[in-house]
């Protein structure tokens, strides 16, 4: 049975359940939460399996049961278990399972871990193995049946990745104690591709034919009418960006074999003799909502040159085995199996990894609204499902001759069921820093609304909400806030340009009215803070937040266009680097990973999820004390693992976009999306 089949088994069937106290001569009773036929058993030996020299009972219809032997019990069932401790009370369940994960992680007490789940969960100690349905307080009922919730499909996947004759009870704990994480920094680089740079790691699922641990092949690039090509198209407008001290022209990049190369090939790209080194900037591609989905072409990937306005460059890849952060994937872990959780940019991926979802914009089609004509104009089946955009009529009738165009490829999506329309290109935020300047007499803290490009501000559910609710500090620390944040026109000029090259599109949270300028500037202050003079001097103290996010400056997030690798490479190391000497350290959690895919070309066959995405394969690595050494991580994940990881982490409240994107893998039949835990060890 899948783990998720086996989670809805266990949380559709919670029944009530007895003290679960025992001795050889006087037995323990009870009930097992959610698995009516298991075989119960005391434990001795702490492995998390019944073994046959264990007493042992089966239980009946309603999970009931009296097993002889006393200690801890352990239930399982259909490849799931629950256990509970010794002394443990009255549930053998999921939180009881947690409970005895603490422990043994902690080598802690029962009552000291008890004491700090329930401070974790918002439960009185006294309730926290109470059966949810008996506990009449509505707060506290709500805040158990969540935890019961949340530990069931992590149970279910830890007894799956343990299988038959591993270690059943580190997995369960590496799933379950994620307590020993006090602190977790996500950094956010900009527009790779797995395959950009880390295709040719040892063992990792890299470039087909490149790299012998690659799974699937490679399928040829095809044209606009399926046709495969016969080479890829030029890299159009040339390879490199203007002012680079290596150019590669459009004709030197013209002709080139239908296949991924190696853009930082030592012997020179295309017969030029010309070497684009990680050093050197490329030109950008097209990166967006739309395209992306074209690009995937329902998981064959066949369409990225095609629909790519960089032809050829969308198929580039680099050697990466030099770079500090491979040298770092290789001590820690890389996981060669996480996609980006939006089709599309750089914008539409920000908002995801705050809250999931897609930004909104009412009423967008009325006469008066200055979206009107940004509403993208879309070709779909007979079920509403996405074909392609709606050419130009004077797109190219094969990409050998031009990039496409398109009728009307912009910001918006058409409305939907409900008549909302969704911004899934980049808008700017309503509030300063925004590259729409204030209005002639509005407030100079905000964006004029009058712009089609501002969106209006955010009400939608974000991680930050749910931190908030539970207490927990966070955190988005950026590269040159405090040089752009005032909004003034010398501060203006640093934006997507000057040394800063500062993208307010990069910075999620300022979208949301809970963080106005001019309404809430308490809040803003506390959670919204610069690289420089904050994260620095908070990593060096030990001050930074539970939960830090981190979004370097353009010249140093490794974008296409304005950036290089090698400084975002050298810069993110560093990071690293000043993170491991905090006096965090020891118990912190640092996740490097990428917005999205910056137009580039990956192989990884992409899960069905749902509307918003997941979109393609980026790299993410997973550094930490607990983190397993040397280990390629093949669980499926995507940008919402960060939020699961936060979530289950501080039993915060789930985001309603985490629930649709497992629905989503659910009916496709895919497997769902991890948490990051499989990536750690807390057995040691």
């Amino acid at each position: 049975m899948k783990p998720a089949a086996l989670a809805a088994t266990l949380l559709s069937t919670l029944v009530a359940a007895c003290a679960l106290t025992g001795s050889p001569t006087d037995p323990a009773r009870g009930q097992v939460v959610g698995l009516p036929d298991a075989t119960v058993c005391a434990d001795r030996n702490g492995n998390a399996r019944c073994d046959a020299d264990e007493p042992s009972t089966l239980a009946d219809a309603t999970g009931a049961f009296a097993v002889p032997g006393g200690g801890a019990l352990l239930a399982q069932a259909n490849g799931a278990v629950l256990r509970a401790p010794a002394g443990g009370g009255a549930l053998l369940g999921p939180v009881s399972t947690e409970l005895i994960a603490l422990m043994e992680t902690d080598r802690s007490s029962l009552a000291a871990a008890r004491t700090k789940l329930a401070r974790r969960i918002g439960v009185p100690e006294a309730q926290l193995l109470a059966m949810p349905a008996s506990v009449s307080d509505a707060g506290v009922r709500a805040a158990l049946q969540a935890e019961h919730a949340q530990l069931l499909p992590r149970i279910a996947a830890a007894v799956a990745e343990a299988g038959a004759q591993g270690d059943r009870a580190r997995a369960l704990r590496n799933h379950l104690a994620l307590d020993a994480i006090e602190t977790i920094v996500v950094i956010y680089a900009e527009n790779r591709a797995f395959d950009t740079l880390y295709g040719l790691f040892p063992d990792a699922n890299g470039v087909p034919g490149k790299n012998p641990s690659s799974i699937g092949g490679y399928f040829p690039q095809r044209d606009f009418d399926g046709s495969v090509l016969p080479v890829l198209p030029p890299a159009w407008g040339g390879l490199t960006a203007g002012g680079q001290p290596v150019t590669l022209t459009q004709a030197q990049a013209t002709g080139m074999p239908n296949a991924p190369f190696q853009i930082d090939d030592p012997a020179g790209l295309n017969g030029s003799g010309v070497v684009v080194g990680q050093n050197i900037t490329t030109r950008d591609l097209v990166h967006r909502f739309y395209s992306n989905m074209a690009q995937i072409a329902g998981g064959r990937n066949d369409r990225f040159a095609a629909y790519s306005d960089a032809g050829a460059l969308s198929m580039g890849y680099y050697d990466g085995s030099n770079m500090k952060l491979w040298k770092l994937a290789q001590q820690y872990v890389l996981a060669d199996n996480f996609f980006m959780g939006a089709f599309g940019g750089s914008f539409l991926n920000h908002q995801y990894l705050i809250c999931a979802c897609a930004p909104t914009y009412p009423n967008a089609d009325a006469a008066d609204s200055p979206a009107k004509d940004s509403i993208s104009q879309i070709e779909t089946d007979g079920q509403g499902r996405f074909v392609r955009l709606v050419p130009a009529d004077n797109s190219p009738a094969t990409v050998l001759a031009g990039a496409p165009r398109y009728r009307r490829d912009s910001t918006l999506t058409p409305k939907d069921a409900s008549g909302m329309f969704h911004a899934v290109n980049t808008m700017q935020p309503a509030f300063q820093p925004s590259f729409n300047a204030p209005a002639a007499s509005g407030d100079a803290r905000h964006a004029d609304s009058s712009k089609p490009t501002t969106l209006p501000p955010q009400t939608l559910p974000t991680i930050a909400d749910t931190l908030d609710a539970r207490g927990v500090a966070w955190a988005w620390y950026a590269g040159g806030w405090n040089t752009v944040e005032s909004g003034t026109p010398e501060a203006r000029k640093q934006m997507y340009s000057g040394t800063v090259n500062f993208q307010p599109h990069h910075q999620p949270f300022n979208y949301y009215a809970a963080l106005d300028p001019a309404m809430h500037a308490a809040a803003r202050q506390a959670h919204l803070k610069d690289f420089d003079t904050g994260f620095l001097a908070d990593a060096a103290a030990g001050k930074l937040p539970p939960v830090t996010f981190y979004k370097p400056q353009g010249p140093l997030n490794q974008h296409a266009g304005y950036a290089n690798v090698a400084a975002g490479d050298g810069h993110i190391a560093g990071v690293i680097a000043t993170l491991q000497r905090s006096p965090q350290w020891p118990h912190m959690l640092i996740v490097v990973t990428y917005d999205e895919n910056g137009g580039f070309y990956d192989h990884a066959a992409v899960p069905a999820g749902d509307w918003l995405g997941p979109g393609t394969r980026i790299p993410a690595l997973i550094v930490s004390p607990f983190a397993k050494k040397g280990f390629v991580d093949k669980t499926q994940y995507d940008t919402g693992s960060i939020l699961r990881f936060i979530t289950h982490r501080w039993s915060l409240a789930p985001l309603p976009g985490i629930a649709m994107r497992d629905d989503g893998l659910a009916r496709a039949g895919s497997a769902p999306m991890g948490d990051l835990s499989a990536a750690l060890d807390f057995g040691r």
